[in-house]
């Protein structure tokens, strides 16, 4: 469509400009017919008047393709406007006539060699556009030609066209060497060339991302920034953002570079501006802080960046929501400019929220009046959503700022004063967070929160007020009334108030256990009898088994000392925050997503450059490998895991075994507390009641849980846990990569009958889960499918479960899963922990295991020794780890060799006083690297292994697969 809108509008410079539309109000039936008379006429003026009537029937969605053959007839003409036309009707119609689109090839490489340039260029625009394999075939000649042209006008065409039938065929054009002829045109004299030779070498990159396309060097920037100041807008686009992808030698370089892209800053086109930010945000990265230049670059990014928010309010939000990302990495560059992010009383809605976030992100000591006097003033707008975020917004100021939480806080409460229903129950949801940042400093307020109560019709806010009254009930003194009237209406209330209002009344029972006996019997027989919520169900026995058997354990686990809450919580991760800072200007930074979450196939993650200066990184060998210098990628923490993990898409297929069993609830069949409900709560077969110790009263008086328990009090605990490097029963292999020895996963008595035990392995780059699956039941087995959790380095199987025949009883298979390294990613613990839920024709099953850490050494993990002694240096000495491995009985040399079959490669090897030291490094699949030194002392069994790596808490697995390699 882009197409046909460029190639509209320029038509309209040749013939009328007001009457065109006449052409889009014509109804008539038989008109197609009418048509093919008047593109067969003799008289050019009448064909020409025919064609655009076919363009623009083409335009408003009628199909006018029988008219293929007569509209190709036209393509003999002179007339640059009338080909236009008929070349804009090919493009939509070729591809669903492929056999007629044939015919006009010859007319096409025709025009290639016109004198005039404009033909030339449209004759290969529209060939590179037409999508039909038969076609490319006729292409290359043409193109060959074009790329060489002596025409610029020409040759910017040509170098898009090579990206668009790359597209089409990237064989074709690795064979016929266009991209070679792509990259001669960087060196070309005319800018807008190299623009566009740019453009297209970014597109096949981003394309094929390992293809190294793209071999930029100093030689090849120096190019690059000599045509970026006399090309278009766009072309400057396109080069500013092959620039973001260099990584300079030093900083020096980055520097010099900096120096030649900051005047882009005061371009007039917004598009432009950012790409500069974007280059400029990254190369400050190799800029040590203490350079003059660098505090001149600061104070250089920040004027721009104002200036975009006067534009419209759609510009002003794709600015605002950039900023966000750059005040989150260098809050220093807009820190003295608050006033501009004030918001205004005709901004959009979008516009204020992303201005009131920035506020707070810029809040300091220096500016909290200031900011402060303008929320109050948001606080008493019209706009209700707006006035929500004000009041969030005056909370994250006192846990951001500690100096002012007391301004904060009375803030709050004139604010609570007003009465205004929306305002209180908000001011109430950010107190409740003061109080955990800062507390037994501002209880003092609870007395006028209670005097609010009635009020609260709103779930967040209704469980805020609860949390306090539970959380400072020995401070209320009719706290056990207060949390009495919220149970009055106990299954009415949202699952969120029910969950806090029943740990509330535990809480208060624990700190009064004689008077509120009653109560908290009443809430746990509502949340275990009378509900059907799983979750507040399975909770309430927890909490109901836990106060029967150890009331002191349920005071030491309820009434816990609360880790103190952090203004952080609300900012980006930072592995993700440098990579949407490597996207500035793009979809991304709006989104605040990776492309890889809404694009498909952009799979690249970027990242910023290592910070520089020091003298021990200025060697150009050491820093060759830029891989080698990356920041390593934080593992995001871990969260609710088993919820991912039951909300899994394990849809079963259709078979003809026996039905799916349906008795209990399998979601209960998880393991809620990772070591076992039995070990929390004593024998299973114990009575629920008996002696709570400090209530006599209680003992009698709670009694015994319901005898319906929910199957997650029955249920199995996940197996599989066992020592992957356990190698007792192992047999030995011949030299090749270390594989564990298979140990059982899933016992069949844990899976009715099935039963799994299996190992992973890495074989020609692919890692393998092998499995031996058992079936130990008296029916059939199929319809096998597995899926995993979330996991630190994101395993997932790199296509289905190939179990093809139905498993017979007493029967068992072997079984090869490949796996990939692209799925989601969340921090376990241990760092190797998979969980998988495997399904088949009788139910879904879940179990953890450990996979080796070696099996993630990639194959290029070999470091250049000047890139190992600069990396090296450059890991902080904190992030070096020590280890012992003991009663190992090899020379260095067998060592290195055994290693090296799991990808860990020596890099240098020294004798030192009769010791052998091995410099090692290895790679994983995520990019981190880990280097590593092993000492060998002839005689001695005992090797030690100093590894340090920038992401340290791998370490432990590291010298794991160290131990099980080199033991094997």
């Amino acid at each position: 469509m882009q197409e046909w809108a460029n190639q509209l509008c320029e038509n309209r410079q040749f013939g009328s400009k007001m009457t065109d539309s006449k052409y889009f109000t014509t109804t008539k039936k038989g008109e197609i017919f009418e048509l093919k008379a008047e593109l067969n006429s003799d008289k050019k003026e009448k064909k020409k008047e025919a064609v655009k009537k076919v363009i623009a029937s083409m335009t408003v969605g009628k199909d006018v393709s029988a008219l293929f053959p007569d509209v190709v007839n036209c393509m003999q003409t002179d007339n640059l406007e009338l080909k236009k036309l008929v070349y804009l009707y090919l493009m939509n119609y070729a591809k669903s006539q492929p056999d007629m689109a044939i015919m006009a090839v010859n007319t096409f490489v025709k025009d290639c060699e016109d004198p005039n340039p404009l033909i030339r260029a449209l004759a290969v625009r529209t060939m590179g556009c037409i999508r039909v394999d038969k076609i490319t075939e006729y292409l290359c000649e043409p193109l060959r030609k074009c790329l060489k042209d002596e025409d610029p006008y020409v040759r910017k065409t040509a170098a898009v066209c090579v990206a668009k039938l790359h597209d089409i065929n990237a064989q074709l054009v690795e064979d016929q060497g266009f991209l070679d002829t792509l990259k001669d045109l960087i060196s070309d004299s005319n800018p807008m060339v190299v623009a566009n030779a740019v453009a297209a070498l970014s597109e096949i990159a981003e394309s094929h991302p390992n293809s190294n396309l793209m071999d930029l060097n100093p030689q090849t920037m120096n190019k690059l920034l000599t045509a970026l100041n006399e090309c278009t807008e766009w072309g400057q686009i396109f080069i500013l953002d092959c620039l973001a992808n260099y990584t300079p030698r030093d900083d020096r370089e980055s520097q010099s570079i900096c120096e030649r892209v900051t005047p882009r800053l005061s371009h007039a086109n917004s598009a432009v501006v950012l790409s500069a930010v974007k280059v400029l945000m990254k190369f400050m990265e190799m800029l040590p802080k203490d350079l003059d230049y660098y505090g001149t670059l600061l104070k250089k990014l920040a004027p721009p960046l104002v200036t975009l928010l006067s534009a419209e309010p759609e510009l002003q939000y794709v600015a605002l929501r950039n900023i966000n990302l750059i005040v989150q990495r260098r809050p220093e560059i807009l820190k003295h400019e608050m006033k501009v992010f004030f918001v205004k009383y005709n901004d959009p809605i979008y516009v204020k929220l992303e201005k009131l976030d920035i506020m707070i992100r810029l809040a300091s000591q220096a500016n909290i009046a200031q900011v402060l006097a303008e929320l109050k003033e948001y606080a008493t707008e019209v706009d209700v959503d707006f006035v929500r975020k004000a009041v969030r917004a005056i909370g994250r100021c006192a846990i951001k700022v500690e100096q002012s939480a007391e301004r904060c806080v009375s803030t709050l409460l004139d604010l609570i004063q007003t009465k205004v229903n929306y305002v209180v129950q908000e001011a109430i949801v950010v107190i409740k967070d003061i109080f955990r940042k800062y507390p037994n400093k501002y209880e003092s307020v609870i007395a006028t929160l209670c005097e609010n109560l009635d009020s609260l019709d709103e779930p967040e806010a209704r469980a805020a007020m609860i949390w306090i009254v539970g959380e400072y009930a020995e401070r209320i003194d009719n706290a056990d009334e207060l949390l009495e009237s919220f149970l009055e209406g106990f299954h009415d209330e949202s699952t969120q108030v029910q969950l806090q209002l029943r740990t509330a009344i535990v809480k208060l029972f624990l700190k009064k256990p004689t008077e509120t006996q009653e109560l908290v019997q009443q809430v746990l027989s509502l949340a275990t009898q009378d509900s059907d919520n799983p979750d507040l169900r399975d909770r309430g026995y927890i909490y109901w088994r836990l106060l029967s058997t150890d009331p002191v354990a349920a005071k030491e686990v309820v009434l816990a000392e609360k880790p103190l809450i952090s203004e952080e919580t609300d900012l980006i991760e930072p592995t993700l925050l440098e990579e949407l800072i490597c996207h500035i200007g793009t979809l991304a930074s709006v989104y605040h997503k990776p492309p890889s979450a809404f694009v498909e196939g952009r799979g690249q993650h970027k990242r910023l450059p290592g910070s520089g200066g020091s003298a021990e990184s200025e060697s150009p060998d050491a820093v060759s490998a830029g891989a080698a210098n990356e920041v390593a990628a934080v593992i995001p923490s871990q969260g609710d895991l088993l919820g991912d993990l039951l909300n899994l898409d394990l849809t079963p297929p259709a078979t003809t075994g026996p039905p799916p069993h349906s008795g209990g609830m399998q979601l209960g069949a998880m393991d809620l507390l990772g070591g076992g409900l039995d070990s929390l709560m004593g024998d299973e077969s114990e009575p629920l009641g008996g002696d709570l110790g400090g209530s006599p009263a209680m003992g009698a008086g709670f009694g015994a849980a319901p005898a319906a328990m929910p199957p997650a009090f029955s249920a199995p605990v996940s197996g599989g846990l066992e020592d992957l490097f356990d190698l007792g029963g192992g047999v030995g292999m011949p030299l090749g990569s270390f594989c564990p020895p298979k140990t059982v996963w899933l016992p069949a008595m844990k899976a009715k009958g099935l039963e799994i035990s299996g190992t992973f392995v890495r074989r020609a780059g692919v890692i393998q889960m092998e499995m031996t699956i058992t079936n130990k039941a008296m029916s059939v087995m199929t319809g096998f499918a597995i899926q995993f959790n979330r996991n630190s380095f994101g395993l997932a199987p790199a296509g289905p479960l190939q179990v093809l025949t139905p498993l017979s009883p007493n029967q068992n298979i072997e079984v090869s899963l490949p796996l990939n390294t692209v799925g989601p990613v969340m921090k376990m613990e241990p760092l190797n922990n998979l969980q998988v839920a495997i399904k088949n024709n009788i139910d879904v099953f879940y179990f953890s295991c450990q996979y080796p850490i070696s099996v993630l050494f990639v194959e290029d993990g070999k470091m250049e020794r000047q890139v190992f002694l600069a990396t090296w240096k450059d890991i902080a000495n904190e992030n070096e780890s020590q280890f012992q491995i003991k009663d190992c009985h090899l020379n260095s040399d067998t060592a290195s060799n055994k290693l090296q079959t799991s990808n860990i490669f020596t890099i240098a090897k020294r004798t030192v006083d009769g010791q052998d030291m091995l410099y090692q490094s290895m790679k994983l699949t995520n990019g981190i690297w880990v280097l590593a030194e092993l000492k060998i002392q002839a005689g001695n069994p005992n090797y030690t292994v100093s590894l340090k790596c920038r992401a340290p808490e791998v370490s432990q697995c590291v010298f794991q697969s160290y131990e099980a390699v080199l033991k094997n």
